[in-house]
């Protein structure tokens, strides 16, 4: 079996009103450090050992369905799942 490990991040392009009321809240809270905040999504998949090409299949998932390609970015990584 494999887990992959799918995070999606809107592009820095595009506002984040969710992350900028984090942040002012976080400033309510006397956490003035915090410069800025980005909000965005974190998956695991488990997939079932296949011999066809997993690295596209991931990047159909992505892009078809788990991402929204126009204002968010994706990144995943692959692991092997050790069974004992």
């Amino acid at each position: 079996m494999m887990k992959v490990k799918v995070y999606i991040t809107l592009r820095e392009s595009v506002l984040d009103p969710q992350g900028s009321a984090v942040r002012t809240s976080l400033h309510a809270l006397t956490y003035n450090e915090v410069q800025d905040v980005r909000i965005g999504k974190y998956m695991e998949l488990t997939l079932s050992k296949t011999e066809e090409d997993v690295d596209a299949r991931i990047k159909e998932m992505c892009e078809k369905l788990l991402a929204n390609t126009v204002i968010e970015d994706y990144r995943y990584e692959i692991e092997e799942v050790v069974s004992s």
